[in-house]
């Protein structure tokens, strides 16, 4: 699902390019919510179709930006099936304008559809389905190591839940040899800025006032990070927030326990790919630290072979042993009742643990990993090739070279400090700075 509208019903979904009897499905992105279904048929049916395509035949600049429109569609749908590229543009036309559906899905999905943007704003203007009810809308870009993540909320002043209208994440590896060179390379900084780019457009498109960027290790490491703030700003509208470790810790402990109905103290446990954050707390943090050891500086340290060889998995192993001796004599990690494993590692290996047939939050979220299974989990990992994991069905594309090694963080810390379980979490530091967006509202 691509986004939610302001009742909470599916608004935009993305498809597979054929469907489950192998015939192709053009539409990538779907219009689903029924009332804004209603709402852009009525604009049709006024012909605004017709209009519109009459428009850009007669605008050489919107004409172009149209023409691009359709391309940047059809590429995306070829990579998820490579002939599907050649399938057409959005909804499945080459050229003109086909069905303001399909363009105003397009847009919400993020994409440059000068029509879809057209139907946004006479939607907001004159149909407000996504601005029915009272409350604003905000969102909050987490830039990590390895991966870029977007939450979309509304929220209204003076109440404590949000709704939340888009959750995504792509991994781009923003934190590519970092560990070694100290700075962000070429390559990394534009596919992390392209994402950002596409999240932007949806926040907007959603109706976001707001749009802040907060980064983490890989930025907090890089010493060119100038082209990435310029990028940040003139995109989100914001500066560019780096946070502390401690920062960083302590919104991913209030997006982590909020509602967490479970024995603390908690000790959350955020394995990012340039550092984990280790935070004990009950109604708020006691103790914090953020150990430079995560699953992409790990992998880029000790890891040559594919499998990752005997002798490397151990090197990690002692790696993260001497991390949590210094996390120990920082936080008190003993005291802690719940082990709270937050991020793309813990999930990803409840997510195999449970043999899901494909990654789902609402499973996973909450949900109890027992020790022995992510000691099984991480057996497998560790004995199966990057393309083999790769294939795994739950697996992110971009996590299956770097997951053994977030998962020897995992295991290590349930091992080490005793504990039979942990609750695997899908809220984090995302959901932590959006919940302080929103108390930015109250002036709290």
């Amino acid at each position: 699902m691509v986004a939610r509208c302001a009742s909470g019903h599916p608004l935009v979904i993305r498809n597979h390019p054929v469907d489950e009897r192998g015939a192709p499905f053009p539409t990538l992105y779907w219009l689903t919510c029924p009332e804004t279904v209603k709402a852009v048929s009525r604009l049709e049916s006024a012909g605004w179709i017709k209009r519109l395509d009459e428009a850009v035949e007669a605008d050489p600049v919107l004409r172009v930006r149209f023409r691009r429109a359709h391309e940047q569609y059809a590429a995306e749908r070829g990579t998820h099936l490579a002939e599907a590229g050649s399938w057409g543009g959005v909804g499945g036309a080459a050229r003109g304008v086909k069905c303001l559906h399909a363009h105003y899905a397009y847009t919400i999905g993020g994409g440059r559809d000068p029509i879809g943007r057209w139907v946004a704003k006479r939607l907001a203007a004159s149909e407000p389905v996504h601005y029915e009810r009272p409350g604003r809308r905000l969102a909050a870009i987490d830039l990590g190591t390895n991966s870029i993540r977007l939450l979309v909320v509304r929220a209204s002043k003076g109440e404590e839940e949000v709704v939340e209208l888009a959750r995504d994440m792509v991994i781009t590896r923003l934190g590519q040899d970092v560990d070694r060179t100290g700075r962000l390379a070429a390559e990394a900084l534009r596919r992390t800025v392209a994402v950002l780019g596409r999240y932007c457009r949806r926040s907007r498109a959603l109706g976001a006032e707001r749009v802040h960027l907060a980064a983490t290790s890989a930025v907090r490491d890089a010493s060119n990070r100038e082209a990435l703030a310029d990028a940040v700003r003139k995109l989100t509208g914001e500066p560019m927030e780096i946070l502390s470790g401690d920062e960083e810790g302590r919104l991913t402990f209030q997006g982590a326990t909020r509602g967490l109905d479970a024995p603390d103290p908690y000790l959350v446990v955020d394995i990012g790919g340039g550092s984990t954050e280790f935070v004990l707390g009950d109604r708020g943090p006691s103790g914090v630290h953020s150990a430079q050891i995560g699953s992409v500086r790990l992998m880029e340290r000790f890891v040559r072979t594919d499998p990752p060889s005997f002798d490397e998995l151990a090197a990690m192993e002692r790696a993260v042993a001497e991390a949590l001796s210094d996390v120990e004599d920082r936080v008190a990690v003993h005291d802690a009742r719940t082990l709270v494993a937050v991020a793309g590692t813990a999930t990803t290996v409840q997510a195999i643990a449970l043999a899901l047939p494909g990654y789902d939050p609402e499973r996973l979220h909450r949900s109890s990993l027992p020790r022995g299974d992510a000691e099984r989990v991480f057996r497998l990992l560790s004995d199966m090739t990057t393309a083999e994991r790769r294939a795994l069905p739950v697996m992110a594309a971009g996590r299956e070279d770097v997951i053994p090694a977030g998962a020897t963080i995992l295991v290590s810390v349930m091992q080490r400090w005793g504990f039979s379980q942990a609750v695997v979490s899908e809220t984090d530091i995302l959901d932590g700075l959006a919940s302080r967006m929103v108390g930015e509202l109250d002036g709290r």
